[in-house]
C-alpha cells in the first residue's frame, strides 16, 4: 500500500482511504457482517483512513467502526485514523435540519464522538459543511482547542470554498479539505484546488465514482430502494441518468482497451491529478474493496488521461451533484 502525507501537517495515511457512510444509511440497507468484514480487509490490505460522521445512521456508524477496530489484530488498529465529520442536525424520522458550528456544540459533539469510537482521541476531525450563522474561526477554533486538549489530532474541513478555506487556515493548521471530486464533480479544480496547494492543505475526495453513477455497475432499468438517496439525487433522474450513462460507456471503452474495470479507471483518474489527493471508496462489500484496490496498480500515462479527457469532458454531467436544498449548503458552491 502506497502512503502520503495529508497536507504538510496532517499524518500519514494509506493513498487510499475507506468511506464508511454507506454501510450506516442513504444507499440502502446494508449488511453489518459485511461490512465489518470489508472493513477488516480494509484494514489487511493496508487501508489506514477511515472515514464517517457521526450523524450517519445517528452514530450507527461510528459503533460500528468501534466494533471494527475492537475486534482487528493489534496492529491494524493501531495503524487506523479516524476521520469524522460533526455538526448535522437530524430529526427523529432522519431528516436533516440544518448545522451547528457553534463552539460548545463543536466540543459536544466531539465528546459523544469519542464515546461511540471507544477512543481518547480522534485524528482528523471536521464539521461537514459550515454553518452560516457562525464565523467559521470560531468553529475552527474549538477544533483548534480540542487539539490541544489531546482529544484532536488534526484539523479538516468539508466543502468549503478558496476564501472560507484561507481564513480557517489563518486560525490554525488545516491537513485536509474533504470534498467532491471525480470525472464528473470536477468543481474545485478552478480555485480550490490551486489554493488548498497553495496553503499545503492535502485533499481527502469522496465521490470518487460519484454515488456508484459511474462505477460501471448501475444501469438505466436499477430500482433504488425507498431509503437510497440517490433517488432524489438529480444525477440519476430521467434523461440526466441516460445522459450520464453515456458518459460510463465511453469510459468503458477505454477501460477494456487497458483490461481493467470502470471503476478502477475512475479511481485512478482521481489520485492521476495528485499525490496530494487520497480518494475515499464507498466499498460496502469485499468485492466492491477489492476492486478499488485493484486502481492502485493502474498507471494511465498522458494518452490515457487524454483519452479520458475526451470520453468525459469537465462539466459533461447532466445534474446536480445533490438535490437543491442541499446544494445550499455548500459553501464550495458559492
Amino acid at each position: 500500500m502506497r502512503t502520503t502525507t495529508l497536507g504538510t501537517t496532517g499524518p500519514r495515511t494509506s493513498a487510499l482511504g475507506l468511506g464508511c457512510m454507506g454501510m450506516s444509511a442513504l444507499y440502502g440497507d446494508a449488511d453489518r457482517a459485511e461490512s465489518l468484514a470489508t472493513i477488516h480487509a480494509a484494514l489487511e490490505a493496508g487501508v489506514t483512513l477511515l472515514d464517517t460522521g457521526d450523524f450517519y445512521g445517528m452514530g450507527h456508524n461510528e459503533l460500528l467502526i468501534d466494533e471494527a477496530l475492537r475486534t482487528a489484530p493489534a496492529a491494524h488498529r493501531e495503524q487506523a485514523l479516524t476521520s469524522v465529520k460533526f455538526g448535522a442536525l437530524r430529526t427523529v424520522e432522519g431528516g436533516f435540519t440544518g448545522y451547528d458550528g457553534r463552539p460548545n456544540a463543536v466540543k459536544n459533539f466531539a465528546a459523544y464522538s469519542l464515546q461511540r469510537l471507544g477512543t481518547d482521541h480522534i485524528d482528523i476531525y471536521r464539521i461537514a459543511r459550515v454553518d452560516p450563522d457562525v464565523p467559521i474561526e470560531e468553529t475552527v477554533g474549538a477544533i483548534a482547542e480540542l487539539v490541544e486538549a489531546g482529544h484532536v489530532r488534526h484539523i479538516g474541513l468539508s466543502e468549503v470554498g478558496a476564501e472560507t478555506l484561507r481564513r480557517a487556515a489563518a486560525v490554525a493548521p488545516i491537513s485536509d479539505l474533504q470534498i467532491e471530486y471525480s470525472l464528473i464533480s470536477r468543481g474545485i479544480e478552478a480555485d480550490i484546488l490551486p489554493t488548498a496547494r497553495e496553503l499545503g492543505i492535502g485533499i481527502t475526495a469522496y465521490g470518487v465514482l460519484s454515488r456508484g453513477l459511474i462505477s460501471g455497475h448501475f444501469t438505466r432499468d436499477r430500482t433504488l430502494a425507498a431509503n437510497d438517496f440517490r433517488g432524489m439525487s438529480p444525477r440519476f433522474q430521467g434523461e440526466n441518468l441516460d445522459r450520464n450513462l453515456d458518459l460510463v460507456d465511453a469510459l468503458r471503452k477505454i477501460a477494456e482497451q487497458k483490461g481493467v474495470t470502470v471503476a478502477q479507471t475512475a479511481i485512478a483518474w482521481v489520485s492521476a491529478q495528485g499525490e496530494d489527493i487520497v480518494p475515499l471508496v464507498g466499498a460496502r462489500t469485499r468485492a466492491r474493496l477489492q476492486e478499488s484496490l485493484g486502481s492502485l496498480g493502474i498507471t494511465l500515462d498522458a494518452a490515457d488521461l487524454a483519452a479520458i479527457e475526451q470520453a468525459v469532458p469537465a462539466d459533461a454531467a447532466a445534474g446536480e451533484r445533490y438535490p437543491a436544498n442541499q446544494m445550499a449548503h455548500l459553501d464550495s458552491e458559492r
